[in-house]
């Protein structure tokens, strides 16, 4: 049997996870699994993460010029 190998990459995003969902019980007093919002609002805040994120795109392709 070969070893089970770790991917520090994986590892790395798991633990910005946990910390992320920590923060958001801390900020919310919820879970995502127990939040109570529909579809619309889970799509509305996708949308505005997405945003940002082309803005963050920008951002670091106009200081690259």
């Amino acid at each position: 049997m070969s070893e089970t190998k770790k991917d520090a990459i994986v590892d790395q995003v798991v633990k910005k996870l946990q910390d992320r969902s920590k923060l958001g019980i801390k900020k919310y007093g919820t879970t995502l699994a127990e939040s109570k919002e529909g579809f619309i609002p889970f799509l509305n805040h996708l949308q505005e993460e997405l945003m940002d994120a082309v803005l963050y795109i920008q951002k670091l392709k106009s200081e690259k010029k």
